[in-house]
């Protein structure tokens, strides 16, 4: 069985993650969303929020499970049988970034690093420029599914309300 990982924060989950999640599931056996989980980092929402938002949006594809990890990427693929991690690409500026990653972890572990460059209509979408723009009051419902949008408009308000 060929199983790939697709790692990161997700904080929150977007189209972009989504449209590389599908992709890959379509080149793997079975595909791994791996929710980085860092105490140490600010994030929006807990790595069990992120997780949960990943299972429902990725529920429509069949080989895709989600999971938590802590520590070296490389471990976590050693220990699941990974030999693939795939990366969506952006921009120049994320090759220039995860070539340098993907060396890195081709020399602590026998895994490849899959590129697959992001759909034009996602190019420009970071979880963290959704944040901004929301909690600005801009409209990001195009951009997340919808009860990602909930959950953010959520937690959104009850930050700006010290909550």
């Amino acid at each position: 069985m060929r199983r790939a990982v697709c790692p990161g924060s997700f904080d929150p989950v977007h189209l972009g993650h989504l449209d590389i999640v599908g992709r890959a599931s379509v080149l793997f056996d079975e595909v791994v969303v791996a929710v980085g989980v860092n105490a140490s980092k600010n994030r929006l929402f807990t790595a069990e929020e992120r997780m949960e938002m990943l299972t429902e949006a990725c529920a429509g594809f069949g080989n895709v499970r989600v999971a938590g990890f802590t520590g070296l990427l490389t471990d976590f693929c050693t220990a699941q049988g990974v030999v693939a991690i795939v990366k969506g690409l952006r921009v120049a500026s994320d090759f220039d970034y995860e070539v340098q990653m993907a060396q890195m972890n081709s020399s602590l572990a026998p895994v490849e690093t899959v590129f697959v460059p992001t759909a034009p209509e996602h190019s420009f979408l970071a979880s963290s420029l959704i944040k901004e723009v929301a909690g600005l009051g801009g409209d990001v419902s195009a951009l997340v599914p919808g009860f990602v949008l909930e959950r953010l408009t959520t937690r959104l308000a009850e930050r700006s309300r010290g909550a």
